[in-house]
């Protein structure tokens, strides 16, 4: 079996369906990514996909798409989406194995790309999700 660039929870799945469902006929599902900011370094970006782009890799779970943008892959390998509601917010969460500090607020991380040596050592072999 192949390794997934990421995977999501049911949690997180029954959020992009209802973000999807919400959201207007055109609706695809969402594309997650990674962007330099925040006084880690480096942010999430979630954004809805009306058109999805034929080189982000596909992952799903429970009729939810997900995109990942190419640029974000290797600092996403092996990271699991999930979605939390606290008393004091909700949102999307990420567990990343490739996160190495994050700030105190938790608004952003600082990342290193994953280490495919390691992978092939271990076994997991990178494979490109369906598109």
């Amino acid at each position: 079996m192949g390794f997934a660039v990421m995977s999501m929870t049911g949690t997180a799945a029954a959020r992009v369906k209802a973000i999807v469902e919400n959201s207007g006929p055109d609706a695809k599902g969402i594309r997650v990514g990674i962007k330099k900011g925040g006084c880690a370094g480096m942010e999430y970006t979630i954004e809805l996909v009306t058109e999805p782009n034929v080189k982000d890799d596909l992952i799903e779970r429970d009729g939810a798409k997900v995109w990942v943008e190419p640029s974000a892959v290797l600092y996403l390998l092996g990271t699991e989406m999930d979605f939390e509601t606290t008393t004091l917010r909700s949102g999307f969460t990420f567990t990343n194995p490739n996160q190495t500090s994050a700030c105190g607020c938790g608004e952003s991380v600082e990342l290193k790309p994953a280490d495919l040596a390691a992978l092939a050592a271990r076994g997991d072999a990178v494979v490109p999700a369906a598109h």
